[in-house]
């Protein structure tokens, strides 16, 4: 990924499209478009653009075009409200983002204080709405929902085995973990080790050690692709030959890229592929003829556009609140996600999450698989 150098660059990028040089809807895209998880920042921003595009296309929004303002996070919780104060003043109604659930929550009370809506592709911590604000939603699922599917496929797959919990620290990662591990001690499986590493880390020498001591026959971690690739990379480099479980912060094909041929057999939750869905067969013939592979959170992403637009419609307003009021209402959107609906927290009704496991596809590339029935068992 290309870094942007200058701070203009990294905190608003003006993307006009199809407007005109007054924008009529302003809407801004928050995510970490260089740093070490720029692959899911590519993927907020490029759904996001084509979602505007098509929009614009189509009419807009009551007639009025949408212009984007890109603002890059870098995964930095200060430079996340940095951003979203800058979108306040430039007039800035709509986000979609943050990426990172720890990005979200501060910049989600600037928006608040400012009158904006945010709706969050990928972030997916309990606490994003669990905090009675009017203004932030989701499009994709909790961590206790994400966490009771990983642990309840742990306690079928691994009954009587050794796991070790690993996390970032994070507020992602980490809270992903802990209610990983309290879905699976609740059914009487006990970890054999629960471990923190710091993200930016590249030596896991230690945390591998710690593994193989406790003779781990899975290790579950709650954290990003960057960092899960090394573990896994160093764990068989070191002889460790149990599995890794991770959930979507590894749904990116450069987990492989980076753990390399020892990420065959990862295991991995996350919702059903969207690429599948009938409704996004337009779309991602879109991305796939720019040369995008529209994976992991794009189409989240295009989804909070087509949500906040069809909103808007509904509502005959472009006020941030009234539009927050019609997704409040349990209206039906009709997304690339397949049908959505909110409840008054913010989340969206259904659950979202099933099992993947990484491995070979035809063509020998190593990449992520949806398990029928939720069975990885006879994939690895």
């Amino acid at each position: 990924m290309k870094k942007l150098t200058t701070l203009g660059l990294a905190l608003g990028i003006s993307v006009a499209l199809g407007g005109t040089a007054m924008a009529q809807v302003k809407m801004g895209v928050l995510g970490p478009i260089t740093g070490p998880n720029a692959a899911f920042g590519a993927q907020l921003k490029n759904g996001a653009e084509q979602a505007v595009a098509d929009i614009n296309a189509a009419g807009g929004i009551m007639g009025k075009k949408i212009e984007l303002q890109i603002g890059d996070d870098v995964s930095d919780p200060k430079q996340g409200v940095s951003v979203a104060n800058k979108f306040a003043g430039d007039g800035v109604k709509f986000v979609v983002g943050a990426f990172n659930s720890g990005v979200t929550m501060p910049s989600s009370e600037s928006f608040q204080e400012n009158g904006i809506l945010q709706i969050t592709p990928a972030s997916t911590n309990p606490q994003v709405t669990e905090r009675g604000m009017w203004n932030i939603f989701r499009t994709c699922g909790r961590d206790d929902q994400q966490g009771s599917v990983a642990a309840a496929y742990i306690l079928k797959h691994f009954k009587g085995k050794k796991v070790a919990v690993v996390h970032d620290k994070t507020t992602y990662g980490k809270g992903l973990a802990d209610e990983t591990k309290k879905a699976m001690n609740k059914g009487g499986l006990k970890e054999v080790l629960y471990e923190g590493v710091n993200t930016g880390e590249k030596d896991f020498s230690a945390l591998v050690t710690k593994i193989k001591q406790a003779g781990a026959d899975l290790v579950y971690w709650g954290g990003l692709h960057t960092e899960g690739g090394a573990i896994v990379r160093q764990m068989r480099d070191q002889g460790v030959k149990a599995p890794l479980m991770g959930a979507d912060g590894i749904t990116s094909d450069e987990f492989a890229a980076i753990g390399g041929p020892g990420v065959e057999g990862t295991l991995m939750t996350y919702g059903p592929d969207p690429r599948k869905n009938p409704q996004a067969k337009a779309v991602v013939e879109k991305f796939r003829a720019k040369k995008f592979e529209p994976e992991a959170y794009t189409l989240y992403s295009y989804a909070s556009v087509q949500v906040i637009a069809q909103a808007a419609t509904a509502a005959k307003s472009l006020d941030p609140k009234k539009v927050a009021e019609k997704i409040h209402s349990g209206m039906k959107f009709k997304t690339v996600l397949g049908d959505l609906s909110y409840d008054k927290k913010g989340d969206i009704t259904k659950l979202d999450y099933v099992m993947y496991i990484w491995k070979k596809n035809p063509q020998g590339k190593i990449t992520y698989f949806e398990c029928p029935n939720n069975d990885c068992s006879k994939q690895m």
